[in-house]
């Protein structure tokens, strides 16, 4: 009986000698050939599943989970003493059989057509792409920007931290949770081969993050080993791993700076319709905030920002200088907020990150803007303004 249906797996055939980073397939087809040998477990044609698995396992040595179905599907010939005698270990066949239900959830249970993680409030056009984790089915998604609204043109499995998520302090082992941003893409070539195909830095941890005191750094969306395909659902120190066929495809699309990704404990979907009243909604406090800084008028500015406001040099006392420096260079020009995107956190306070170029009338150029917005007694205020480019 497979993997699946029987709760055990059985133990892989031995393998050939191990060799120094061993030619491994790298077609980025992994996960779905291994589906298609599930589907066809499920409509009970064990010989064409028993074929492919094999051809899986022959052309992806380093899949574990490939592995352990091929053996599996050849125990299931055997008389049940015999396939009893070779399982595996009771940890190892555990994690390999999460992986596996966690694959084939994300094949049965696909997000609604057309909708998007509910933090998605708006993306700016020039951020071509958004990606979103849920952590409770160790999937990534990836979405493409266009005119048109945002797509889902694809999604992978992923490995998190080892004692799950809520990340709290250095060495814990656990995954952040919140809005980030890309701030790299590194060259494979500098990192060690733990990180396989390469490494995108996230902003971890961002002012929210701090503002709760907590701690760590480091965390990175990576790949593999060379000779492992995927890791377990729950492997990491922190980072979110993925197979570096899927990676690859990830890198082509991630752009560092501008492509945000939420990770969630488990993603919320929604229809863009439905966010269209809150987008709107802030954005007038948005426009309030901007037409207050056109206006020179000062008093009226610092009430949209909270009482703690604390950026990387300066607490609400000393910004109130900063702004009057703004209004003074501004010289009672216009200012345009362009590139506009609004992420929104909810995880008993409800914050909203901000993305915006801003950019004075008669201006070509001006700096890119983030600041961090906190629903305080149903107003928002700023507690984070930094320039990020």
């Amino acid at each position: 009986m497979p993997i699946w249906a029987r709760g055990s797996a059985a133990k892989a055939p031995a393998a050939p000698a191990k060799v120094h980073r061993p030619a491994l397939a790298d077609d980025g087809q992994g996960e779905a050939r291994l589906i298609a040998i599930y589907q066809h477990i499920g409509q009970g044609q064990m010989r064409q599943a028993l074929q492919l698995a094999e051809r899986l396992a022959r052309s992806h040595p380093h899949f574990q989970l490939a592995q352990l179905l091929y053996a599996d599907l050849l125990l299931a010939q055997l008389p049940p003493e015999r396939a009893a005698a070779d399982r595996p270990e009771a940890s190892a066949r555990a994690e390999l059989q999460q992986e596996a239900r966690l694959r084939l959830q994300a094949l049965r249970e696909r997000p609604p057509a057309g909708s998007v993680p509910a933090q998605f409030m708006q993306i700016a056009p020039s951020s071509g792409h958004a990606i979103a984790v849920d952590a409770s089915r160790a999937r990534l998604y990836l979405f493409e920007n266009s005119a048109s609204g945002m797509k889902l043109v694809a999604d992978y499995y992923v490995s998190v931290g080892k004692l799950g998520v809520e990340k709290g302090l250095e060495g814990d082992q656990r995954t952040p949770l919140g809005v980030y941003y890309i701030g790299s893409n590194l060259d494979p070539k500098s990192l060690r081969d733990f990180y396989g195909a390469g490494a995108l830095t996230l902003n971890y941890p961002n002012p929210y993050d701090l503002r709760r005191g907590k701690g760590g750094s480091g965390i990175w969306l990576h790949g593999t080993p060379p000779e492992q395909y995927a890791r377990a659902p729950q492997a990491t120190d922190g980072c979110v791993a993925m197979a570096n066929p899927d990676l690859r495809q990830l890198l082509r699309q991630a752009q560092p700076r501008t492509t945000p990704v939420v990770i969630a404990r488990q993603l919320q979907w929604v229809q863009p319709a439905s966010l269209e009243g809150e987008r709107q909604r802030f954005a007038q406090t948005l426009q309030a905030w901007s037409q207050a800084k056109n206006d020179g008028n000062l008093p009226r500015l610092l009430g949209f920002y909270a009482s703690d406001f604390a950026n990387e040099q300066y607490k609400l006392a000393d910004w109130r200088g900063v702004l009057t420096r703004e209004l003074q260079q501004l010289q009672s020009r216009a200012l345009q907020l362009k590139e506009l995107s609004y992420l929104r956190w909810n995880d008993g306070e409800d914050t909203m990150v901000v993305t915006f170029g801003e950019v004075a009338q008669g201006a070509r150029s001006g700096p890119i803007k983030r600041q961090y917005w906190l629903r305080q007694a149903g107003q928002w205020k700023i507690f984070f303004e930094g320039v990020i480019g």
